[in-house]
């Protein structure tokens, strides 16, 4: 089978999905408007980089597109994000093609406007199968589209190789998280938890908070850390490699993702802390929920509420038993539900399943 698929090259989702479905044999051509930086697509991969950028390029490229899947004779066409490059694939005119959502294309795009909701619900009936890494996910999509629209789900998953427990030793108990600093990840409620921690239990156990990850908010953080008084016990580590995650993640002791935004939609890091054998706290919104057993693989709170996340840390900060059992139990469910290899194999019966079902209806109205 041949697949073109239409994403943003320089997301390390996307590279992912082309690796793991060049590994089970696919042809795969990934055109995008996106450069690809220092990633290398597999040998069975082609990258080709359509030759307008930005928002105008979503429209300008349509020609673009619809030669190149002449050219390529392609089987079938995978688009991610549903705002910009399913637009181009929309207008392309080209069928079958699959549509797989992310998050804030259909969380916070189609609530920007009218223009923008009308145009994001076109692209979504236009699909004729739409992938949601998720079930909230999916029902946010059936919200938008109550009727006619096929969803099924594709987790993004885990290789639990890669991500497994390497325990590092060291002083104290480390709180982490690997997240943009960003608004929507709720970072200054971990930091306005932690020192709440730092002040009820300082003289019972040496906390460190470590941060993952670069942000707008990064300057602002720094600042909040040190109005807190906990600057010295928060390390602002910055963007790393997505290879070198599951080290940092083996120097934490509980993880925790406490998005405001139901954009969060589906979890990949926290997924990637269970693998790890870690237990984590996450927030209500989006799919988080979704990824973990709430008191068997960690602890939900709610959103936004300083108080519950810093009682929730107190109990597995306080529990190192808990701690063992919520992480053992993550990892478990990790394999059970979202290992790698069975989530590549889910997206290619998806492909398989829309082009077998496209040609069914092409005789039926030839």
């Amino acid at each position: 089978m041949k697949v073109v698929m239409l994403a943003p090259a320089n997301v390390i989702h996307t590279q992912r999905w082309v690796e793991g479905l060049c590994e089970r044999g696919l042809e795969l051509v990934l055109v995008t408007q996106h450069d690809s930086g220092a990633w290398r697509a597999p040998p069975r991969a082609r990258v080709v980089r359509l030759p307008h950028g930005g928002v105008p390029g979503y429209f300008r490229n349509v020609p673009v597109l619809r030669r190149l899947l002449v050219t390529e004779r392609a089987d079938l066409l995978n688009v991610h994000y549903a705002s910009g490059y399913g637009t181009t694939a929309a207008l392309s005119g080209f069928r079958p093609w699959m549509l797989s959502v992310w998050g804030s294309d259909v969380y916070d795009f189609p609530y920007e406007s009218r223009l923008k909701g009308w145009w994001l619900r076109r692209n979504l009936r236009q699909a004729d199968l739409i992938g949601s890494t998720s079930e909230a996910m999916a029902q946010q999509v059936k919200a938008l589209v109550p009727t006619g629209t096929r969803i099924v789900v594709t987790p993004f998953g885990i290789d639990t190789q890669r991500f497994a427990p390497m325990p590092q030793l060291h002083d104290g108990l480390v709180i982490g998280t690997v997240k943009k600093l960003e608004a929507k990840y709720g970072v200054d409620v971990l930091i306005r938890a932690f020192a709440q921690l730092c002040s009820c239990m300082g003289d019972l156990v040496s906390l460190r908070l470590e941060l993952v990850g670069e942000g707008d908010q990064r300057a602002e953080l720094e600042s909040l850390a040190v109005e807190l008084g906990v600057a010295d016990k928060v390390l602002f580590a910055g963007a790393v490699p997505h290879h070198d995650v599951p080290g940092w993640l083996n120097r934490f002791d509980i993880y925790v993702a406490v998005s405001r935004l139901d954009s969060e939609s589906f979890g990949v890091a926290v997924l990637e802390a269970s693998a790890c054998e870690l237990p984590v706290v996450v927030s209500d919104a989006g799919g988080l929920p979704e990824v973990v057993a709430d008191r068997e693989t960690g602890i939900v709170v709610p959103r936004e509420n300083v108080g519950a996340l810093t009682d929730a840390l107190e109990v597995l900060i306080t529990q190192e038993p808990l701690r063992r059992q919520y992480g053992k139990a993550g990892r478990v469910r990790v394999q059970d539900r979202y290992e790698w290899r069975s989530s590549v194999e889910r997206m290619i019966e998806c492909f398989s399943m829309l082009r077998a079902q496209y040609h069914v209806q092409q005789r039926r109205t030839s």
